[in-house]
């Protein structure tokens, strides 16, 4: 029986005042073994004397939560240690962004997340129907995203075929994948239009270098 899991985060919150609004879905093919990536990932950061923090993009660029006190070499280390963890680990993933100022309401933002993600499952529809089981991935951060998930899935594939399961990302480094896509991608979208800061310099360098050893690396992940 073959099963697909689809770990879903996102990028920027209801009412705040981001830019941006990313929805990002990581696809792992059960058959396909992630742990041994796991264990060398978690001996690299044990082998360079990183704590094992569940990755979480914008408090270690920011400095927050778990990561303050911590200088932005260490935070880069550990970024180092994350970013090739997740180039050899086994997924594909596809992300939907949106410019929130495009939207007269978060309503009007959500009714065409759903709309774009039906015709993402259906574009992908033969991918999908070739797995028995497909397990979907999220943390119910947000009710709009956990209803455009439900809506979509279950217009696109048979019911039957799909479980939710809630998660917490610090129990799967594959939900930390899709947060760490989210933040590439957001990146990806302010070096384009010239809104690169600070910190996304500090820990990505110029857009050459971004490109280079980040976009190009994650795009290769594109789910075809």
């Amino acid at each position: 029986m073959r099963e697909l899991s689809v770990f879903v985060d996102e990028s920027g919150n209801l009412g705040d005042d981001a830019k941006y609004y990313l929805l990002a879905l990581v696809l792992h093919d059960q058959s396909k073994d992630v742990f041994e990536h796991i264990g060398r990932y978690e001996s690299t950061l044990a082998q360079r004397g990183l704590r094992d923090i569940p990755l979480h993009m914008n408090p270690l660029m920011r400095a927050n939560e778990d990561y303050k006190g911590m200088t932005a070499q260490e935070r880069n280390r550990l970024l180092t240690c994350f970013s090739s963890f997740a180039w050899k680990c086994p997924f594909s993933y596809e992300v939907l962004s949106y410019r929130k100022s495009h939207f007269k309401s978060d309503g009007d933002l959500f009714s065409k997340m759903k709309r774009d993600l039906i015709l993402l499952l259906f574009d992908k529809l033969e991918t999908l129907q070739a797995y028995d089981i497909v397990k979907i991935y999220y943390d119910d951060g947000q009710g709009m995203v956990t209803d455009a998930l439900h809506a979509a899935f279950e217009y696109a594939l048979n019911k039957q075929a799909i479980i939710y399961r809630d998660c917490t990302p610090a129990d799967f480094r594959l939900q930390q994948i899709a947060d760490f896509i989210c933040e590439i991608e957001l990146a990806a979208i302010k070096y384009e239009a010239n809104e690169a800061g600070g910190t996304e310099r500090i820990f990505f360098g110029a857009n050459r270098d971004f490109k280079k050893n980040y976009l190009k690396k994650l795009r290769k992940k594109r789910l075809e």
